[in-house]
């Protein structure tokens, strides 16, 4: 027998019950907009550059631009399209970038836990070290927002062992760090308490394909309306999860930013035949179905 990590039973997707989203939609759609803080000089981080001896000069300003011009201009478009957003925040942003935070809370845009920074991640940690990460980072945003974040994604999508159990004991209803399925999935965690696995696409997402794969930012564009109108047609027969992965230290350039105006505006003029949501509220709307219509 193979070794199980026995959160969830296998379940193919076309024998499950059906389900609608609100509205009777079939396909929900979320932007996630990765906000990440890196501290000088020291720790881990994606590199636009061949990496250098530290400090690392032309690594690190890469990615201090998308807090300082990137983010902005993401917000810009999604103001233009009157669509919200979710962030999935590195609580330190609140140290170091404040002025996002409260542009995020200005729009209505949910917060999620990210981590402390993604200079870290949470593979090494011992089970101790990784509860107070988790409860650390919940704590800050009650202190800033008044309210804990109802969902998780650890830095660099990376798990421990332990890691579901833990976010279940400390609270969350959700994370997004579990790639298996197109539908919310629960996950069984020690404490009894269910966590829901909400998607979150990697063979679409902006850093693997454009940074990782070299994809130009037009055939990305072409990958990304290609999917939707796909998870579309195929959502007549089952409810799925469509979203954007978005890094504003990548697709905040200019000459990407004209090809992910494209693809929003594709999407929009198709808006009465979806959701776009939030994971927060996926993770709601979950929550009120019969336990047994989520696999």
């Amino acid at each position: 027998m193979l070794k199980s990590h026995g959160r969830y039973p296998y379940s193919p997707i076309n024998a499950r019950p059906d389900f609608s989203w609100p509205g009777g939609k079939r396909l929900a759609v979320y932007a996630a907009i990765n906000v990440e803080v890196f501290p000088y000089g020291e720790g881990m981080g994606p590199e636009l550059n061949p990496k250098q001896p530290e400090p690392d000069i032309p690594n690190f300003t890469w990615r201090d631009w998308g807090n300082r011009v990137g983010i902005w201009r993401l917000l810009e478009l999604f103001d233009e399209f009157k669509l919200p957003a979710a962030a999935l925040m590195n609580s330190e942003v609140y140290e170091h970038c404040p002025q996002i935070a409260d542009a995020l809370r200005a729009r209505g845009d949910e917060l999620i836990g990210h981590g402390r920074t993604n200079a870290e991640r949470q593979a090494g940690m011992s089970e101790a070290q990784e509860k107070a990460l988790i409860e650390q980072v919940r704590d800050v945003f009650v202190k800033q927002e008044g309210r804990a974040p109802a969902g998780w994604m650890g830095p660099w999508v990376n798990e421990t062992w332990v890691t579901p159990d833990l976010l279940a004991e400390a609270g969350y209803s959700y994370v997004m760090d579990w790639a298996h399925d197109d539908q919310p999935v629960w996950l069984a965690t020690r404490s009894g308490k269910k966590l829901l696995a909400i998607p979150y696409a990697r063979p679409t997402n902006d850093l693997p394909v454009m940074h990782g794969g070299k994809t130009p930012p037009a055939l990305w564009a072409d990958m990304m309306i290609d999917q939707f109108d796909e998870m579309l047609r195929l959502s007549e027969k089952r409810p799925l999860i469509y979203n954007f992965s978005l890094h504003p230290f990548l697709s905040g350039h200019p000459f990407r930013m004209v090809h992910l105006r494209r693809v929003v505006a594709h999407i929009a003029a198709r808006m009465e035949k979806v959701w776009w949501t939030t994971p927060g509220a996926i993770a709601a709307h979950c929550a009120q179905l019969p336990p047994e219509v989520i696999a």
